[in-house]
């Protein structure tokens, strides 16, 4: 049997999103974990993939047929891009298709962690409603109107971000040696800094690099430290760029003020992730999400309907494809 596309994402995800494939493509949905995916990309030309979830092995591709790789989403960390490009196989990803999503999940974030309403919910259920707001008011919470937003990255997701946040009355400071459009951080009043200045500086601290050998840990005990006692960080970017054992640390000690963790070094997260054993004020103190900061019904249909049309382009038109990786 020859196949057009291998799609390891369940069917019913683009029937409920409206993102169906072009009808004259041939192709078989699989868990990625099917026993039957080797041979079955032994057959087929495209691989469709998620972004997220567990890296795929160069061996998987070295027998296949496969000659193109659909991600339906921005991040390329699943695949091992250099031995791809040395088996001939291209790959693509759909940037820029959750930028919204994902700021508007940053600046609610940070506003529910700065004004402890989570925390409130919780007080509230337990029945010190009269206490805890006495607590509220006497800490004197923020809102974001005047707080300096520090942006690590400023690509598409990063750009989205510091224009969310700067509609809402924030300055911006941003960390990035190639920011994907200066002209447009500029107009924002985005300043350039180092690292160490951006975790000096801001208030709130917001994450948006790729996994990559030279962003591995990039925040740990060092620049958790050097945060203003009280900030708050956002990790919506990929698991492994925050040393979750420092920070679980830093809010232990009530330096940080609180964080937001949508992506963890591990997914799920294992039972003895320091974050997750996080007691009493600490625990309060953190905003848990499971890799859903770019999710929309709105995102998914942008996503998946990008990703079929450049597979499309390539498996019908004989056009290369967009947004390659190299």
């Amino acid at each position: 049997m020859t196949i057009d596309v291998l799609c390891l994402r369940p069917e019913a995800d683009f029937q409920r999103a409206g993102a169906l494939p072009p009808a004259t493509l041939k192709i078989v949905y699989r868990a990625p974990d099917d026993p039957d995916v080797p041979e079955l990309m032994k057959q087929a030309s495209s691989l469709v993939i998620p972004a997220v979830g567990p890296k795929l092995p160069r061996a998987l591709f070295e027998n296949s047929s496969i000659k193109f790789v659909q991600v339906t989403g921005a991040g390329l960390d699943r695949l091992d891009l250099p031995a791809l490009k040395r088996l001939d196989i291209s790959a693509a990803n759909v940037p820029g298709g959750s930028n919204t999503a994902v700021a508007e999940y940053v600046v609610t974030a940070a506003s529910v962690l700065l004004r402890g309403l989570a925390w409130a919910d919780a007080e509230i259920r337990a029945g010190r409603y009269r206490e805890f707001r006495a607590r509220m008011i006497a800490d004197n919470l923020s809102g974001l109107d005047g707080l300096v937003v520090g942006i690590v990255g400023l690509g598409v997701i990063g750009l989205a971000v510091a224009e969310a946040f700067q509609k809402r009355g924030c300055q911006l400071c941003y960390q990035d040696p190639a920011p994907r459009d200066p002209h447009a951080a500029e107009s924002l009043g985005a300043k350039s800094v180092s690292l160490d200045e951006l975790c000096k500086w801001a208030d709130v601290v917001t994450l948006h690099v790729p996994l990559l050998p030279a962003t591995q840990g990039l925040v740990g005990q060092r620049q958790l430290a050097a945060m203003k006692p009280g900030a708050i960080l956002i990790q919506a970017s990929r698991g492994g760029i925050v040393d979750e054992a420092a920070l679980a640390d830093s809010l232990k000690s009530g330096h940080l003020g609180g964080a937001a963790i949508d992506v963890y070094s591990q997914e799920p997260p294992a039972a003895d992730s320091p974050l997750l054993g996080l007691e009493g004020d600490a625990a309060r103190r953190v905003l848990f999400t499971p890799h859903v900061a770019g999710v929309t019904r709105q995102s998914t249909a942008f996503l998946l309907r990008a990703a079929w049309r450049n597979v499309e382009r390539v498996l019908i038109l004989n056009a290369p494809p967009l947004d390659r990786a190299w």
